[in-house]
């Protein structure tokens, strides 16, 4: 399950992923369109077949995957609950289970939130919930389901 993001290929998948062109993302890195546009159709390819890897080693049921953006919904097996798995520039590779969480006893309740908060601005989502992970992670995913 290695997703290569320190690779020129992960950094251009990201930009295109925020909003840029392939020709801008090559303006702005001094090469080709057609180079821009082959490295995101093998990033995109490596990106699919590490959600897919990550699903089969968690037994996630695959429903939706969309690999430009870095999303996979799916239903786990041992859990019998929606899973999301997604890819963050800044965190990796994560998966979520569709859960009510005890976070106020979580030792990872800041963490959660960070990565919440990050995930979002990441993808251009503004969420309002802010004290509790759980709430916050529904509303994120709800708007994620949307773009795949």
């Amino acid at each position: 399950m290695h997703l290569p993001t320190n690779e020129k290929q992960f950094g251009f998948w990201k930009m295109k992923r925020d909003g840029s062109s392939n020709i801008a993302i090559a303006n702005l890195l001094g090469i080709s369109r057609q180079a821009v546009s082959k490295a995101l159709l093998v990033m995109d390819e490596k990106i699919e077949s590490a959600l897919r890897e990550m699903a089969h080693a968690n037994q996630i049921v695959i429903e939706k995957i969309n690999a430009e953006r870095g999303i996979l919904l799916g239903r786990s097996i041992p859990f019998r609950t929606p899973a999301i798995i997604f890819i963050s520039g800044k965190h990796g590779m994560q998966v979520w289970y569709e859960h009510d969480g005890d976070c106020g006893t979580c030792q990872r309740y800041t963490k959660c939130i960070e990565l919440l908060w990050d995930y979002a601005t990441e993808l251009g989502i503004r969420i309002e919930k802010t004290a509790d992970p759980t709430g916050m992670a529904e509303e994120l995913f709800e708007k994620v389901k949307v773009l795949v």
